[in-house]
């Protein structure tokens, strides 16, 4: 189990690094667009445990940015989770709707 939740966190944070040498990091009005900010709500959106306070606060920051990693075709399936969408309404950040 252990191992399991290991291997998804590099795996994530390899995604993460791919999306940002592919791409560079997208500037949206005053927010800095980058999805490593959300680093901290890793654990909550790959398993059921709640999301710490500074996961709630990077998710309010990166806001504006949801739509462009749900469009995104190595962000959009942990973003577009279930328990990524629980990390949502549990920090009471709406979810877009793109």
């Amino acid at each position: 189990m252990k191992m399991m939740m290991k291997t998804r966190i590099v795996v994530f944070a390899a995604i993460i690094g791919l999306v940002l040498v592919g791409e560079g990091r997208v500037t949206m009005a005053a927010t800095s667009c980058d999805a490593t900010q959300l680093t901290p709500c890793l654990g909550a959106i790959t398993s059921n445990s709640p999301p710490s306070v500074l996961c709630c606060s990077r998710l309010r920051s990166q806001r504006p940015c949801l739509c462009n990693y749900l469009r995104n075709p190595f962000l959009g399936r942990y973003v577009n989770s279930p328990n990524a969408r629980k990390v949502a309404t549990t920090c009471k950040v709406p979810y877009p709707s793109c």
